[in-house]
């Protein structure tokens, strides 16, 4: 089994937070959140932890705990704990899910204005990730949304995907040539805002059938649809 670190960010899909959680524990995984500021409007951290009256910093990180007390003014002490990159130490696998287009975008650029980003900075190329994007329809339809999942795909070794492939085999190529990132396909349905279509994040199922992929036999090379 595997320590997960799982990424929340601020799409309506993270309402989903605690099924994916509690899911990836059923199966004995060890799993920690690490959450930015607007994925904790769609789910209550405590749910996480049920022995817990407020939000368990050892289960859920937040930017607060990034940055204790600078609100109140602390400054930074030499020895002080660097959260986000003890939370790459800690874990052998990054899913991010759901990972909105904001969150993706930043991804590609190599931002890192939060926690969770920090984390994906300083994530170490060995260690596998899986990204699960969740946005409104017309949000992955744009061309900048494969554009960015091209790059980031193109830096875990996937190689060059043709600009023209559709999203599915986009995607489909990449979880092909990539040994260590997979992407979870978005759904069509009706999405939160009443647009229907795809957008929707992954059904779990999907979601453990990659963990799986990348924990149980992480050395398996895929199988490649377009050698």
């Amino acid at each position: 089994m595997a320590n997960i670190l799982l990424g929340v960010t601020g799409s309506v899909a993270a309402i989903r937070t605690p099924e994916v959680f509690f899911s990836l524990k059923k199966l004995g995984h060890q799993v920690r959140v690490v959450a930015t500021q607007g994925a904790i409007y769609f789910f209550d951290p405590v749910a996480l932890d049920s022995s817990h009256v407020v939000r368990n910093p050892e289960i859920i990180t937040v930017d607060e705990d990034e940055w204790p007390g600078r609100a109140e003014g602390a400054k930074y002490q030499r020895g002080d704990q660097v959260v986000h990159i003890e939370l790459r130490r800690w874990a052998d696998l990054f899913l991010v899910a759901p990972l909105d287009a904001n969150t993706l975008a930043k991804f590609a650029c190599g931002l890192c204005d939060n926690c969770l980003t920090c984390v994906w900075r300083a994530w170490e190329p060995t260690k596998p990730v899986i990204l699960a994007p969740a946005m409104n329809t017309y949000m992955w339809q744009h061309p900048t949304t494969l554009r960015q999942i091209r790059l980031l795909a193109a830096d875990a070794g996937a190689g060059h995907v043709p600009g023209h492939f559709s999203d599915v085999d986009t995607i489909r190529q990449i979880n092909a040539r990539a040994p260590k990132f997979r992407i979870a396909m978005p759904v069509s349905k009706e999405l939160a805002c009443g647009d229907v279509g795809i957008g929707a994040m992954a059904e779990l199922p999907e979601l453990l059938k990659l963990v799986d992929e990348l924990t149980q036999n992480p050395t398996d090379p895929p199988t490649d649809p377009f050698a």
